[in-house]
């Protein structure tokens, strides 16, 4: 059957495709396809292995045609694909959880390291040849080990980021999860459940970890900021429009908060205009998965996902809504 894969990813997911038989076309642009270049693109494709930003809706699933049996896409999240216009047609959605989530956390981790303690701009001021010597108030970040760090929305990634704070650096982890309480959590490094606006006011670092669904969009405004410490710092590795980008370029301007890591912008590959002129943000593009070990595993399962599929089977990592 035919695949076809809308960017160039690691050899092990081609592999594995071409291994059961499938014919398997990737775009040669090492850009994202223009929505007529996708339409043209997947036509009479069984299977497409798409990326998070390929917007794919009713229309690119009909100009593939009805033999289309799965979308696969390379990545956990999946707002970029309409789920009621595939489900409509009888197409399968898939994603790659579980495979990023070490990764991202860990990343998410480095970001509190690098704006709590100003590593970014330390590097920067140094590589500039500013720096004249010791001084004693020079370039003051803060501590990270037992500080508090409340994290929003307590999945997989937010419970592993909440188990490498607490055990490696002694926070102490307050989480608010509008689904769920992490008894097991609770009870394994004392975390405790609170409310929004409780762990805004009490934080001294906030990581944001929920998909992005029309309630979590600007989930962080500018009421948010108001509510946080001075001393705050902010973390997004989730999806860019959570949180209210103006509002975080006012915050970070007027110094309501201390810093804040973002690895993904509202309106990437824009950013927020002020935004890259601020030293009090450290600023990723969108590599919280991007390690070697990663990528090649939600390349594997991507490839996994279609050839379950095209089999008839029921995908490992079949998403339902």
């Amino acid at each position: 059957m035919k695949i076809y894969v809308t960017r160039k990813i690691p050899q092990i997911g081609i592999d594995v495709l071409e291994k059961a038989g499938h014919e398997v076309e990737v775009s040669p642009l090492d850009r994202p396809l223009s929505r007529e270049e996708l339409k043209d693109a997947v036509a009479g494709a069984d299977g497409i292995l798409s990326q998070l930003v390929d917007q794919i809706d009713g229309e690119i699933l009909d100009a593939a045609g009805k033999q289309l049996k799965i979308v696969a896409n390379y990545a956990v999240g999946f707002d970029n694909i309409n789920i009621k216009d595939a489900q409509v047609r009888n197409v399968l959605v898939t994603n790659t959880p579980d495979i990023l989530t070490g990764s991202v956390a860990d990343h998410a981790f480095g970001l509190i390291l690098a704006v709590g303690r100003r590593i970014v701009e330390s590097d920067r001021f140094s590589r500039a040849g500013k720096y004249q010597g010791w001084q004693p108030f020079l370039l003051l970040g803060q501590d990270v080990s037992e500080k508090t760090l409340g994290i929003i929305g307590l999945g997989k990634i937010g419970s592993t980021l909440a188990r490498r704070a607490s055990k490696g650096f002694g926070m102490k982890v307050v989480y608010y999860d509008r689904d769920s309480v992490n008894k097991d959590l609770d009870q394994e490094i004392g975390a405790r459940a609170v409310s929004m606006e409780e762990l805004l006011k009490t934080s001294d670092f906030i990581s944001v970890h929920v998909p992005l669904t029309p309630e979590t969009k600007h989930l962080i405004s500018t009421p948010q900021f108001e509510l946080m410490k001075k001393t705050a710092v902010l973390i997004n590795t989730s999806r860019g429009p959570v949180v209210d980008e103006q509002a975080l370029l006012e915050a970070l301007q007027k110094q309501d908060i201390f810093g804040a890591g973002i690895d993904v912008w509202e309106h990437e590959p824009e950013l927020t205009p002020g935004l890259a002129e601020l030293e009090n943000i450290v600023i990723t593009p969108h590599t919280a998965s991007a390690t070697i070990e990663t990528r090649d595993n939600m390349s594997r399962v991507a490839a996994e996902n279609i050839n379950a599929a095209l089999k008839g089977q029921t995908p490992p990592n079949l998403v339902k809504s």
